[in-house]
């Protein structure tokens, strides 16, 4: 495992590779969801369940292991990606859009577990967090509604509400795909607050917990 400086170290040099905009022909027709949980002793499992384009589970993967990276803030990527990248090798099923519980390029140093999953994987990915990562205003209360979440001048996501009169959810880019397009997928997704394949990926890993 990297010390603290080195995994910082790493951010910075990733970080340039990130880009912000789609393929112009990116259609996505197999959409993974992300998410790792936690049991006691730093147990976790790493969870990537992928739905077509009607929302239907096709595939799934999970990887058991131990968190070997301590939580530092801005660093907690490095907790939750070797169970996630090596549960995404296991999938039957090659996903299009990779869908993150976590930060994109709403990030401190814009480098969150978005844009980290989608480089190293070099896929198209999304942020989708269910907290913000600094102050923002409340977008209206109808689906679809949305406010920039804005740091340092710079805008880095958005606050979008998915369903009507439901807490927005935190959406970013990870990689090859524009905010814009990242909130229409989040949308598509949603039939909750949050998307379906954060929902399922959450469920998954929770079922190998116990």
């Amino acid at each position: 495992m990297p010390t603290v400086e080195e995994a910082v170290a790493e951010q910075e040099r990733l970080r340039p590779l990130v880009r912000a905009v789609a393929d112009p022909d990116f259609t996505p027709r197999f959409v993974a969801g992300l998410d790792v949980a936690y049991g006691d002793d730093d147990r976790v499992v790493g969870a990537v369940v992928v739905l077509d384009a009607d929302l239907r589970t096709v595939d799934e993967a999970v990887v058991s292991g131990v968190a070997e990276f301590p939580y530092v803030s801005g660093l907690f990527a490095f907790r939750e990606l070797p169970s996630l990248l090596a549960a995404v090798k296991k999938l039957t099923v090659a996903p299009d859009l990779l869908v993150c519980d976590g930060q994109g390029v709403a990030h401190p140093r814009r480098f969150g577990l978005a844009c980290h999953l989608g480089v190293l994987a070099d896929l198209p990915s999304i942020g989708v967090a269910k907290t913000p990562m600094g102050p923002y205003d409340l977008p209206g209360t109808a689906k679809g509604s949305c406010t920039d979440l804005v740091d340092d001048g710079e805008v880095v996501g958005r606050a979008l509400r998915t369903c009507d009169d439901v807490k927005p959810v935190f959406v970013s880019v990870g990689h090859r795909i524009d905010l814009d397009r990242a909130c229409a997928e989040v949308l598509r997704l949603c039939r909750t607050r949050l998307p379906e394949t954060t929902r399922r990926a959450d469920s998954l890993g929770r079922r190998h917990l116990r």
